[in-house]
């Protein structure tokens, strides 16, 4: 099995910055994908952004331009660089890892991000 554990959440001003970091351990060593969702109160969970083993990503439009996604070297380790945060980025995010070898994706527990004034 895999464990990702996040890190980096908290509470900042509109206009602020946070890097949210996820760590995956166990028994896959690199993942095909990985990524952070997010889900608001009330809300569905959703993307935010996604990178793949190739070093391509994907973004919601919402957070297209001030978000930016990336892996460590050993593509074990996911970062999300949040820049000009807004109220409405608040949320819980969650990490998640796509394991082609395992054939499944792994989520973390979720770190809260939240965006007020």
């Amino acid at each position: 099995q895999v464990q990702l554990v996040e890190s980096g959440g908290g509470l900042v001003q509109p206009e602020g910055s946070l890097r949210l970091s996820c760590t995956a351990s166990g028994s896959a060593s690199s993942f095909y994908a990985m990524g952070w969702h997010r889900q608001a109160t009330g809300e569905d969970r959703d993307l935010v952004a996604r990178i793949w083993s190739n070093g391509l990503t994907t973004y919601a439009d919402s957070v297209s331009g001030r978000f930016t996604i990336a892996t460590n070297n050993a593509k074990n380790t996911v970062y999300l660089q949040m820049n000009n945060l807004k109220p409405e980025d608040t949320a819980v995010y969650y990490c998640f890892a796509y394991s082609a070898g395992l054939g499944r994706e792994f989520w973390g527990q979720g770190t809260q991000v939240t965006v007020s004034s």
